[in-house]
């Protein structure tokens, strides 16, 4: 830190009976009043250099052998005007950044200008400052730190807006040219590894030199800093990013779900002035740090994103900032983990625990910053494709349809349909949650983003067992989203045996794992004895001797479709779409509002071959009860 000493006399300035005095053989004949001080000082040293103080004078009449002058809105105080006090009588002052800025203001006041004397107090306060203060790297910072007490008048002197383009100026020169914090210094000299070298954090922290520093400015000017610098172009985006996430972690409260409810409760119950200063004050903060986000995608972590779109929620920031963390994070959703997405909900509409709809925007901008105009195939041919059920043949065609975008995006989209299945499981234990929350966000993510369903199964599991009041039509529903085709060994055992499924879905699960079996000319397994008793209690008698499945033209006739009329396969296939539209209950008000009512397990069903399907919906056609068939 530099500093600069101006006047030879030493300080003989004292007090007397809350009276400042200066020692003289000359007596006092000016009283000055500054704000809840008062001096006893001379008029020829101070009127010989204080403008504003020879009009005063001039302007207020003697009273017998002082003169008073009041100072009741001198800039910087008692402090500020001593300084200049003294160096009107030559005594010996210091100016360092720490001061520079009240002494300006105070010399300014006085007007302790040119004019009035040559080498006055405001011409050697500017050429230390623009010699010295402004050369150094913490002495700007410091000084600029100063100005937040005199915001309005230190824009108007110059002073905020030359410490602000000395402090960018700075960044991007290497730190070996500039004084760097102790504090850095230390890091530094830690990275050092044993050999001598320096380590990759050591020369990432070289880049970042900075960061650290500047991190002590408050909000306003810390934004200002960070304009200048990212204006200027030279600095690289992640390195922005990390100067953010310093700043955050420097002044933002640490924030867990578990704080989230701590802070809800605060927020209402106490309307101390404190607290909602400093609520208003990390708002202004968060909402101001959103603004500074680089645009480059990966400058910022989606972890940190997500931090800071969880503290918006709590500090009820607002939505212009909430949907523009939504849309960054949807960019880069694939590098976040389902801790990230647990934000907690503290809306008074709802007694979720969790932000579901925040989580949905976020799924919906991942899905829109994927989109492309299709490059392949012919439109004729793409439509005859749509138009084929969704089988296990016709996946490879979807998954190579959708390489319209790039590799990585697909790439990115299996992630996020991972992530989002982890999300459901944790969501999925909230007793409030509504079954149309826990069903969009399932649905969010396209049905070829999953690979298998075991995850998504593990979801519903857990919502039907914190949900044990649900009715037989929103069991049903809940287990559209399901495709049994998808689900692996082990969860078609732990479906078969899972009484909270409707019946159909075990039904179904039990279908296509002997299915499977057949095709791989594995042995059809025994049922397990609960799964008989569940299906004999319901009118199915799984004792009865019945023929492996085959793809083979001999079909038994008790496999045939025992409806009369309809012997061609377009009628077969018409009756078998009635009886499966039947068994889902699919009326108008199970109808999504782009008409998409029948789930994926009705597409894949119809793409069973011919004697599956018979059987299949004989044993559902059995396991029906009048009451379900009306």
């Amino acid at each position: 830190m530099k500093f600069m000493k101006l006047g030879s006399r030493p300080d003989t300035f004292y007090t007397c009976e809350a009276v400042r005095s200066v020692s003289s053989e000359v007596s006092s004949d000016l009283i000055i009043q500054v704000k809840g001080s008062r001096y006893l000082l001379h008029k020829f040293p101070l009127l010989s250099k204080c403008l504003r103080l020879q009009k005063l004078c001039s302007e207020s009449p003697e009273s017998s052998s002082h003169q008073l002058v009041q100072l009741p809105d001198l800039p910087g105080g008692v402090e500020a005007f001593e300084l200049c006090a003294k160096f009107c009588y030559g005594i010996t002052i210091t100016l360092s950044a720490y001061n520079i800025v009240p002494a300006r203001h105070a010399a300014e006041y006085l007007q302790m200008t040119e004019d009035v004397e040559k080498g006055n107090l405001i011409y050697k306060i500017e050429v230390f400052f623009n010699s010295c203060i402004l050369q150094g790297w913490k002495d700007s910072i410091v000084t600029l730190q100063s100005t937040r007490a005199f915001p309005l008048s230190s824009e108007d002197l110059g002073i905020t807006s030359r410490c602000l383009e000395s402090i960018a100026s700075k960044v991007f020169t290497h730190p070996s040219k500039v004084s760097l914090s102790q504090s850095h210094s230390r890091r530094v000299r830690d990275d050092v590894s044993c050999n001598g070298g320096e380590s990759q954090r050591h020369n990432q922290a070289i880049r970042g030199w900075w960061a650290e520093d500047i991190a002590e400015l408050g909000i306003e000017l810390y934004w200002r800093t960070m304009i200048a610098i990212k204006s200027s172009g030279r600095v690289p985006s992640n390195l922005i990013g990390d100067a953010l996430k310093i700043y955050a972690a420097r002044w933002l409260p640490n924030i867990s779900p578990r704080d989230g409810n701590v802070y809800k409760k605060e927020g209402c119950d106490s309307d101390s002035d404190s607290t909602i200063e400093m609520n208003s004050k990390h708002r202004l903060l968060l909402e101001s740090m959103v603004s500074l986000l680089p645009g480059d995608k990966g400058a910022v972590s989606c972890s940190f994103l997500l931090k800071l779109l969880k503290a918006s929620n709590i500090l009820n920031a607002s939505s212009s900032s909430k949907m523009e963390l939504a849309r960054r994070v949807g960019v880069q959703l694939e590098e976040a983990r389902v801790s990230d997405l647990l934000i907690p909900s503290l809306s008074y509409k709802s007694d979720t625990l969790y932000d579901v709809d925040i989580v949905l925007t976020i799924l919906e901008e991942f899905m829109l910053q994927g989109q492309s105009p299709p490059t392949t195939p012919p439109r004729s041919k793409l439509g005859f494709e749509r138009r084929r059920s969704r089988s296990a043949e016709n996946i490879d065609f979807e998954l190579q349809g959708s390489r319209r975008s790039s590799s990585a995006s697909h790439s990115s989209k299996l992630k996020v349909a991972k992530l989002v299945d982890g999300y459901l499981q944790e969501i999925a234990r909230d007793v409030n949650l509504p079954l149309s929350k826990f069903t969009a966000v399932a649905e969010s993510i396209h049905e070829f983003s999953r690979l298998d369903h075991d995850d998504l199964y593990r979801a519903i599991d857990i919502y039907l067992k914190a949900h044990p009041d649900l009715n037989k039509s929103e069991r049903k529903r809940l287990c559209r989203i399901l495709d049994c085709k998808k689900l692996s060994m082990d969860a078609c055992m732990h479906a078969a045996q899972n009484e909270l499924l409707p019946l159909r879905v075990v039904v179904q699960v039990l279908f296509f794992e002997q299915a499977r079996a057949t095709k791989n000319g594995a042995k059809v397994t025994e049922l397990p004895c609960n799964i008989k008793a569940l299906l004999t209690a319901n009118g199915i008698h799984p004792s009865k001797p019945t023929s492996p499945l085959s793809t083979t033209n001999s079909i038994r006739a008790d496999d045939q479709w025992s409806v009369s009329g309809l012997k061609s396969p377009k009628s077969r296939t018409s009756t078998l779409r009635m009886k499966l539209a039947e068994d889902d209950d699919l009326d108008i008000n199970d109808m999504n509002p782009n008409g998409i009512g029948r789930s994926s397990k009705f597409k894949a069903f119809c793409a069973i071959p011919t004697q599956p399907k018979r059987m299949f919906s004989k044993l559902m056609s059995m396991n029906r009860n009048p009451s379900e068939k009306k």
